[in-house]
C-alpha cells in the first residue's frame, strides 16, 4: 500500500512539474521575438500589428512545436517496447532518415506524378517510407522474439547511411527552387508554419497516441517477451504491427511537416522512466508531455540563441542528443542500464 502511494505521489508530482514546466515554455517562447508581446501588452491590450503576429505566426509555431515534440516523445516509447531496448529511437535507427528519403522524395519528384505536391502526399510518401524501414529493422534485429541490440543498431547506421545516400542523390538532380527547399527543410524548422499544418498534424498525433495508449497493458506484457504476452492473452504480432505504423505514421507526419529532428524520442522516454517507472499507462501520456516541453524550450532557445538569426531547431537537438546517447551508451557498456 505504502508502495502504490509512493507511485501515485511520484506519478502526480511529475504531471504537475510538467505542467508547470510547460506553462512556463509557453510564456517564454510566445514572447521572443523581433515584435515584442510580454504580460503588459495583454493588460494594455494587444495593437494590430501584435495581434497579427499572435495568430498567424507565434501561435501555430508554439503548439505546432508542443504536438511534435508530443508525437516525436510518443514514437519513441512505442519503439523502445518494440525492441525492449531504451536505445531505439526514430532516427538512431533510421526511421526518420527514411521519412526524411520519403518526403524528399515527393518535393523534387512528385511534380512528375501530380500537378502540385501538397503536404498530405509528402506526409503520405514519409509514413510510408518509415514504416517499410521499421518494418525491416524489426525482421532485421529480431530473432525468436529477442532483438539483438547490436544488430538493430547496425541495421539503423546502414539505413541511415542507404537514405542518406540517396536523399543526397535526389538533391544532386533538384532545381534551385527545390534544392533551397529540400536543403532548408532538411534542417528541421518551425518557420511559416500555417493553421492547417497544424491541426493536421495535431489530429494525427492526437488519435494515434490514443492509440497506443490503449495498448499500454498489452505493450508491459510484450516488455516481458512474446510468449508471455502471448499467455496472457494478448496478441503479440498484432501489437508489432500497430506499433511499427503507428510510430511510422507520427514520425512521417512530423517530418513531413517541419523536417528531421532527432533525440527527443530518446532522450524524454529515458527520463520519465527513471522518474515514474516503465508502466505504459503512465510512462506514454507523461512522456508526450515531457516531450512537448523539451521542444518548446528548444526551439525557444533556437530561436533567441543567435537572435535575429534563428538557429535551426534539428541541428540544436543533434547537440544536445548526441551527448547524451553518447552517455547511455557508456552506462549500457557499463550495465547500469539494463
Amino acid at each position: 500500500m505504502n508502495q502504490q502511494n509512493s507511485s501515485s505521489s511520484s506519478i502526480t508530482f511529475a504531471t504537475l512539474s510538467l505542467f508547470l514546466l510547460l506553462i512556463v515554455g509557453v510564456l517564454f517562447h510566445i514572447s521572443s521575438g523581433s515584435v515584442s508581446i510580454d504580460l503588459s501588452s495583454y493588460l494594455s491590450g494587444l495593437n494590430q500589428q501584435q495581434t497579427i503576429v499572435l495568430w498567424e505566426l507565434r501561435l501555430p509555431r508554439l503548439l505546432l512545436v508542443a504536438v511534435v515534440g508530443a508525437g516525436l516523445a510518443v514514437a519513441g516509447v512505442a519503439l523502445q517496447a518494440l525492441f525492449r531496448n531504451p536505445l531505439a529511437e526514430p532516427g538512431l535507427i533510421g526511421v526518420s532518415s527514411s521519412a526524411a528519403l520519403g518526403a524528399v522524395f515527393m518535393i523534387v519528384l512528385g511534380s512528375s506524378f501530380f500537378t502540385s505536391i501538397q503536404a498530405w502526399q509528402m506526409g503520405l510518401s514519409a509514413f510510408l517510407s518509415a514504416g517499410l524501414a521499421t518494418l525491416f529493422i524489426y525482421s532485421l534485429a529480431t530473432r525468436y522474439g529477442r532483438t539483438d541490440v547490436a544488430l538493430m543498431l547496425l541495421a539503423g547506421v546502414a539505413i541511415n547511411a542507404i537514405a542518406g545516400a540517396l536523399t543526397q542523390l535526389l538533391i544532386s538532380i533538384s532545381d534551385d527552387a527545390q534544392l533551397r527547399t529540400v536543403t532548408f527543410w532538411m534542417m528541421g524548422s518551425f518557420a511559416n508554419v500555417s493553421w492547417p499544418s497544424v491541426i493536421a498534424v495535431f489530429l494525427v498525433t492526437l488519435f494515434t497516441s490514443l492509440a497506443l495508449w490503449r495498448l499500454a497493458r498489452s505493450l508491459n506484457a510484450f516488455m516481458l517477451g512474446e510468449n508471455v504476452c502471448l499467455h496472457m492473452g494478448y496478441d503479440a504480432k498484432k501489437i508489432k504491427w500497430q506499433v511499427m505504423w503507428g510510430s511510422a505514421f507520427m514520425v512521417g507526419i512530423a517530418v513531413a511537416t517541419v523536417g528531421v529532428i532527432g533525440f527527443v524520442g530518446l532522450i524524454v522516454p529515458h527520463i520519465i522512466r527513471l522518474w515514474v517507472g516503465s508502466d505504459h499507462r503512465q510512462l506514454i501520456p507523461l512522456s508526450a508531455l515531457a516531450g512537448a516541453v523539451l521542444l518548446v524550450f528548444a526551439d525557444w532557445i533556437a530561436k533567441t540563441l543567435i537572435a535575429p538569426s534563428e538557429l535551426p531547431i534539428g541541428l540544436f537537438m543533434a547537440l544536445l542528443g548526441g551527448p547524451f546517447f553518447l552517455v547511455m551508451l557508456l552506462n549500457q557498456r557499463k550495465g547500469w542500464v539494463k
